[in-house]
């Protein structure tokens, strides 16, 4: 009987995650077709600036207008790189998007009872993690990392605004089986995770300071929530744990959570997105500690 109600749990917490998800991951193909087949490499490369600070400020000042969550960023993600975007900057991108954008603020403001403390912590950690993540993988990482190197090149010049329409949604809807996949995979593994672990260990585990700080992290990483909703489960644990705990929850579950592991794993290089997530975790967790009681 027990196995039955586990079983219908997972279930239930398997297709929340998808339709949490989905409308985004549309959105993110969608907006990955238009890029296909209306933005051309020589656009890409008047806009970005060449100066490798300026290119990753840029980035996160797109991001921050960006409503997109941690999925919906990915296929966006890798045709901006296989456009040109460098990998620094576009990295950036992806993981400033989910977090600094304006619904993701003001759900964390509301969420924690009109306090702004939160959203400035969840901000600036947020955005310090990103600059030194793109420091590194600049330096790191002098190709773009992608699993699949072939780029189609589209000769703009040639094809009528029909033309370019229709493969925007050829494009689309190829790049929507392609992440769809791997958003099942995770959302899968996500939804037996939350279902088979108990929580109550991780909570007894998570009482000192540091440990405190890396089970919330490990905990937003299980529950991959939506980084529009996170706020208000973060916000639920604040009789339990530290204002420093719930930061680090509320940064790396909006950058990294299983879901949008597996997509990751299947855009870039396996050592890549390791690397991505022991550097994010790290951040993540010395920053936390560092900088909020």
């Amino acid at each position: 009987m027990m196995n039955v109600q586990a079983l219908l749990q997972m279930n239930t917490i398997f297709i929340s995650i998808l339709i949490e998800s989905l409308p985004f991951i549309l959105l993110g193909v969608l907006i990955s077709g238009i890029i296909q087949m209306f933005v051309s490499e020589e656009m890409i490369a008047k806009i970005i600036p060449k100066n490798p600070i300026l290119s990753v400020l840029s980035a996160i000042g797109a991001g921050v207008f960006f409503l997109a969550c941690e999925c919906g960023i990915v296929p966006i993600t890798r045709r901006l790189i296989a456009k040109g975007v460098p990998l620094s900057a576009a990295i950036a991108f992806m993981l400033s998007a989910p977090i600094l954008n304006p619904i993701v603020l003001f759900s964390t403001y509301i969420a924690f009872g009109n306090s702004w403390s939160m959203v400035f912590y969840r901000g600036g950690i947020a955005f310090a993690v990103v600059l030194i993540i793109a420091c590194i993988l600049s330096f790191q990482f002098k190709t773009n990392q992608l699993k699949h190197e072939h780029i189609e090149h589209i000769h703009h010049h040639k094809l009528t605004f029909k033309d370019k329409i229709t493969g925007m949604f050829k494009h689309s809807i190829e790049e929507f089986f392609s992440v769809g996949k791997y958003l099942i995979i995770g959302a899968l593994l996500a939804a037996a995770i939350q279902t088979f672990l108990k929580t109550s260990l991780l909570l007894e585990i998570g009482q000192g300071k540091l440990s405190g700080n890396a089970v919330m992290m490990a905990l937003s990483y299980v529950m991959s929530l939506c980084s529009q909703a996170d706020a208000f489960v973060a916000s639920s644990f604040r009789s339990t744990f530290s204002p420093s705990s719930l930061v680090a929850f509320l940064v790396f579950g909006a950058m990294f959570d299983i879901k949008n592991t597996i997509m990751l794993l299947g855009t870039f290089k396996t050592k890549f997105v390791l690397c991505l997530m022991a550097y994010i975790f790290i951040s993540v967790l010395g920053l936390t500690l560092l900088f909020i009681s």
